[in-house]
């Protein structure tokens, strides 16, 4: 009898139900990887958990195993496989795109068109589950200097702000804000400090992640923007009244983002990861005669992700103390639930050897 295997998916109801699943076989170029440690996005719940409203590259398909941030070792090998092997630990870029389409060619999964597209956790199982089926073309290698929990965040987290934190470039001659304290948020203020900014400035009106980025010692002020006017004349006072050379927005907000893109300095750049929503400004005073640049950034290419798994290493830094909460497949359910709540930073599933 074949094997199966539970697996957690997500009906779009708020709920979580774990049902049963043929144990995956490797084909050619593929192989099976043992989950070890799968967290939890926000786009998860914004788009699937509550409800299914995503559309295109983010529509779930109902039934899927959930979970496109997963971390593991491979166990079974397919054949025609070209670097990796049986026992090597992975990082699972959670987009498998054709392969030889322009974005693809350049890395950039996320942006591939192709209907042979297809996301982990969205159009084909992810990590949400004991084994999980990978194409060799998707995964990255983990170091053994970087835990399974360091690598679950990579791919879609720390890479998402790793990729906007290169395009606006961040050195030591730069004050960085970041609006939207979430994992995404923290994890933007946890490279800039690796990256050399001078100063780092974190907003939201969540008391719980506002705390969470003052004590792993993220920040260096943290700003309640509940009150924008309030929170924009902090910002600009401890920047004696510049503003800030450099500001992600993580929160999606459209207060937030216009609050961002005036606390930028004169000729500073900005850059948007937070999905969803839109903003407000206007753009003679608060962009054109300051000199601004806005970016908007998606995910992050594989090569960005080598690159970063790299300096995660020599920076001597680790995603996994982002993690607030561990849960087991079991209890999936609570998983969901706690991070749909908010009052928590990032949310792992771990599967115990």
């Amino acid at each position: 009898m074949d094997k199966k295997i539970l697996g957690a998916i997500l009906p779009g109801n708020s709920t979580v139900e774990l049902k049963e699943f043929d144990m995956p076989k490797p084909g050619h170029g593929q192989v099976v990887v043992k989950t070890k440690a799968s967290t939890i996005c926000g786009s998860d719940i914004r788009c699937i958990y509550r409800a299914h409203v995503g559309k295109g590259p983010e529509g779930y398909q109902p039934g899927m195993i959930a979970g496109h941030e997963p971390c593991g070792i491979i166990v079974e090998e397919g054949e025609g496989l070209k670097r990796f092997k049986k026992g090597d630990r992975v990082i699972v870029y959670h987009i498998s795109g054709c392969g030889v389409c322009y974005d693809c060619r350049r890395g950039y999964y996320i942006s591939c068109k192709s209907p042979y597209r297809a996301a982990y956790g969205w159009q084909r199982n992810g990590g949400m589950a004991p084994y999980m089926l990978c194409d060799e073309k998707d995964l990255i290698a983990l170091p053994d200097e970087l835990s399974y929990e360091d690598g679950a965040q990579v791919a879609c987290g720390f890479g998402t702000c790793y990729e906007a934190l290169m395009k606006i470039g961040v050195s030591g001659n730069d004050r960085v804000l970041v609006t939207g304290l979430g994992p995404v948020g923290l994890a933007t203020l946890m490279l800039a400090k690796a990256m050399g900014c001078d100063t780092t400035i974190g907003c939201d009106v969540n008391e719980e992640r506002m705390k969470l980025a003052k004590d792993l010692g993220l920040a260096d002020y943290v700003f309640n923007s509940k009150d924008v006017e309030a929170c924009e004349k902090a910002i600009m006072d401890v920047t004696q009244g510049y503003g800030c050379e450099r500001a992600i927005d993580c929160s999606a907000n459209n207060s937030a983002r216009a609050m961002a893109i005036r606390c930028t300095r004169e000729w500073g750049k900005m850059a948007m990861v937070g999905e969803g929503n839109d903003v407000t400004f206007n753009p003679s005073p608060d962009i054109m005669h300051g000199q601004k640049s806005i970016y908007g950034s998606w995910v992050t290419s594989l090569w960005r992700m080598e690159e970063l798994v790299e300096h995660l290493v020599r920076w001597g830094i680790h995603p996994d103390k982002l993690i607030t909460h561990r849960f087991e497949l079991k209890d999936v359910d609570k998983a969901y639930a706690l991070m749909a709540s908010g009052q928590c930073g990032k949310v792992a599933v771990v599967y115990p050897d």
